[in-house]
């Protein structure tokens, strides 16, 4: 299933898609939670299968306004180097360990909504394409073997990233200097808009071997970001294993799992986003999230 959330008389609605239309979940069935969230909390992703036949409350997917899929999820983790191939770009060694820090949720926008420009830093606005997780059922201290009975499904971030503390990360001396200038590049991830999410989540039946997922990114339809989560230096399974030993994990939470190579820092010459480009992030079995850059 492809799950959606909507705009619908100006209220948020939970919706499957089903061929061109939107089925809305909660008019359908009452006891469904008009959220995502609320439908994972509710273990109800069965009783929203029931409802693809539906021909009532439909509503025509290409006219609908999408909303981020999961607008308040209780932790947004953010899996840092965890591509080969981009550890290469950025001339990082692999981890021994998996690196992630919390994304703020207040960044969290819909696909088709503007990535703002922060007025002050607004010069080196970077692209980070990411398959991401989102749970479905909670757990804590999860066994490889069972990490995937928690996934919910899958859905698209752009970890937008303003790039202008990277060089002083290489550059900084002492104790505090590199833990200060690692705390601005993660500032820089932060600012309002800095997270499109979406345009759905795919259910994990739709994608069952997410260690083998193309993974795309465009900047004014030129590729930047062509990769496969085979290249994953820790599989969302390791990553869901490893992260379960500290976090209690409920259900939607997203993890995101990482940006591929081809990011513009680490091109040469640099490229970033600016006012009126269009940046893309694409899995086939997903869907496009689509974002333009504004003032």
């Amino acid at each position: 299933m492809h799950l959606v959330m909507f705009l619908k008389d100006k209220q948020p609605r939970a919706g499957v898609i089903e061929g061109e239309d939107i089925v809305d979940i909660n008019a359908n069935d009452r006891s469904l939670p008009p959220t995502l969230k609320g439908i994972l909390e509710a273990n109800a992703l069965s009783s929203v299968k029931k409802l693809l036949k539906s021909k009532k409350h439909r509503f025509p997917l290409k006219k609908a306004r999408l909303l981020p899929p999961i607008s308040n999820p209780g932790l947004l983790l953010s899996v840092g180097m965890n591509y080969h191939e981009h550890l290469k770009e950025m001339k990082t060694p692999p981890p021994e360990k998996p690196a992630a820090f919390t994304k703020s949720v207040a960044s969290i926008i819909a696909s088709g909504e503007p990535i703002k420009v922060p007025s002050s830093n607004p010069d080196m606005l970077d692209w980070e394409g990411e398959f991401t997780v989102v749970i479905g059922k909670g757990g804590y201290r999860i066994p490889a073997a069972k990490a995937l009975d928690h996934v919910a499904g899958y859905t698209l971030v752009n970890d937008v990233s303003a790039r202008d503390w990277v060089s002083a990360i290489f550059s900084s001396t002492g104790i505090m200097g590199p833990i200060h200038a690692w705390e601005h590049n993660l500032l820089g991830k932060m600012f309002p808009t800095f997270c499109p999410m979406g345009p759905c989540i795919a259910t994990r039946d739709e994608i069952p071997d997410p260690a083998n997922v193309r993974i795309q990114t465009r900047l004014n339809g030129k590729v930047m970001q062509d990769a496969n989560t085979d290249d994953l230096v820790f599989s969302v399974v390791k990553l869901i294993e490893y992260y379960s030993q500290f976090y209690l994990f409920r259900p939607g939470d997203v993890i995101t799992t990482g940006s591929p190579s081809g990011v513009g820092f680490g091109r040469n010459p640099k490229v970033f986003m600016k006012p009126g480009d269009v940046v893309e992030v694409e899995v086939k079995q997903i869907g496009v999230l689509r974002n333009t850059i504004k003032a």
